[in-house]
């Protein structure tokens, strides 16, 4: 399936409220990724913004949430679809619940923690837990964990300025939790149901969305 060319931030959120999830890179399904709807000529563009810009206000358009959600890389889940999302790839806890039954680590809930107290850019959140020159190794990996896991999200990428608020540099990321940003009754709004009855309702939609897609790969982005 082709899905439409994307040219602003307002083009990014239509196909993402159309498809419900879309990750950011080309991936195992072709065409499914805002790097394939996306013209070329607007990636890095000195004179014309492009994905990465759009970046920012479509994770803080409060339409969806952006994270590292498709096998660890970068994507969109529109609203409609993250009490599903989240309900299924949490598995039934809640992050403390998690934690209790032995299932998080305590690198984890020190994260998380941080985050679920209020939006905190990367490089605070890194200094907040430990994570200095000299100190703990591996937030990446516990960072992407609770993104996969639905706990994180990004809520926007900040710019650095120098003295003279000129911009400079890659956004730096600044996390929050799909409760902080949707709100709590929404997000869990399917905890009612079995995890696997979310899957089901998942599976059924991107069957439907991507008739020619290898299943075993469709499937595997869940």
């Amino acid at each position: 399936m082709r899905f439409r060319e994307i040219r602003s931030v307002r083009d990014l959120l239509d196909l993402v409220n159309d498809a419900g999830f879309l990750p950011f890179f080309a991936n195992a399904i072709p065409g499914f990724s805002v790097e394939e709807c996306c013209p070329r000529e607007l990636w890095f563009a000195a004179d014309a913004d492009g994905p990465w810009e759009w970046k920012g206000p479509a994770a803080r358009s409060r339409e969806c949430i952006y994270g590292k959600f498709f096998g660890g890389k970068a994507g969109f889940v529109s609203r409609e679809w993250v009490p599903d999302f989240v309900n299924l790839r949490r598995d039934g806890y809640d992050f403390d619940a998690r934690f209790d039954d032995g299932l998080a680590s305590l690198k984890d809930k020190d994260v998380y923690d941080v985050v679920s107290a209020g939006d905190i850019l990367s490089k605070d959140l890194k200094r907040a837990c430990g994570y200095c020159k000299g100190g703990l190794k591996g937030f990446e990996t516990v960072i992407t964990r609770l993104q996969m896991q639905t706990y994180i999200t990004v809520s926007d990428f900040v710019y650095m300025q120098d003295r003279h608020g000129k911009v400079y540099g890659w956004g730096v990321a600044k996390y929050s939790t799909p409760e902080t940003i949707l709100g709590s009754d929404f997000t869990t709004s399917r905890y009612s149901n079995a995890p696997a009855r979310s899957r089901e309702r998942i599976e059924a939609h991107l069957r439907h969305l991507l008739p020619d897609a290898d299943e075993s790969k469709l499937l595997k982005l869940l």
